[in-house]
């Protein structure tokens, strides 16, 4: 059996057999001086559209290093239609609601400002580079979509029709999270969590009043922004996300290097 690749890539390129993928300086260095593969090594590759394929290293230049895309691995899935609306946190923390969000299974990523919210500004870069790191990592088969930040009045305004948002709300009436996800089904939906202030009681009554909104609970405790984010997703993907769905797991199986079949 061929030898297990040893790490998964996102790339921007087309995937089908045969297909040539060039990667860029820093993919060429991780390759070449921290994983330290050479010519002929087997790398996964994924492009959110085409499932996973096995590619080969066809070799190492300056910045630069090529691959030969050999066959499929996984045919492309489909992911929870599930958004994370949020307010950015400070330093580490908007990095961790990337993170664990791509790996819950997050389709989109929604950043937005309230009125409490600090910091005002959001380094799209690099909440990108960590939801596809995330999506390496974790193995999903696509990496979820980065909306542009607006005021939260403008987002809630311009909000799809048929989309449901479940505020996560730190006070007010709201339903147990159980309680209002356990009949979701699989229709599309989105989640709010407010800055690490927690919204202002003005903003919570009226985000409240509209008729897509459902307001929900997380327990009698106050939750960390980030925490809230990471409880309020295990929830739904437990009650109406792919957690629930059938068919078993279709990523190929795990060899160890010592296994003699592998």
């Amino acid at each position: 059996m061929a030898e297990q690749p040893k790490t998964r890539l996102y790339v921007d390129s087309p995937l089908a057999e045969g297909q040539t993928v060039g990667l860029d300086h820093e993919r060429a260095h991780f390759l070449r001086h921290v994983l330290r593969l050479d010519r002929g090594d087997p790398v996964a590759v994924f492009n959110g559209r085409d499932g996973e394929w096995l590619a080969l290293i066809d070799g190492f230049g300056k910045g630069w290093c090529s691959l030969t895309v050999e066959a499929q691995r996984r045919p492309q899935d489909t992911v929870p239609d599930l958004w994370l609306v949020f307010a950015p946190l400070k330093k580490g923390r908007i990095d961790f609601v990337a993170e664990k969000a791509t790996e819950m299974g997050v389709s989109r990523l929604c950043p937005v400002f309230t009125r409490r919210t600090d910091p005002n500004r959001v380094n799209m870069d690099r909440l990108r580079a960590n939801a596809v790191e995330a999506a390496e990592q974790c193995e999903r088969l696509t990496v979820p979509e980065l909306a542009d930040p607006v005021p939260l009045a403008r987002a809630l305004a311009d909000w799809p029709e048929g989309r449901t948002l479940y505020l996560c709300a730190e006070a007010g009436i709201a339903r147990p999270i159980a309680e209002a996800m356990r009949s979701a089904g699989s229709s599309p939906a989105a989640l709010l969590v407010g800055p690490e202030g927690g919204f202002d009681q003005s903003e919570l009554d009226e985000i409240a009043k509209l008729p897509f909104v459902v307001p929900v609970g997380l327990g009698p405790r106050i939750l960390r922004a980030d925490t809230a984010v990471v409880a309020a997703l295990a929830c739904w993907q437990s009650l109406a996300g792919d957690w629930t769905a059938g068919g078993g797991d279709t990523r190929p199986p795990f060899r160890s290097p010592a296994d003699p079949a592998a």
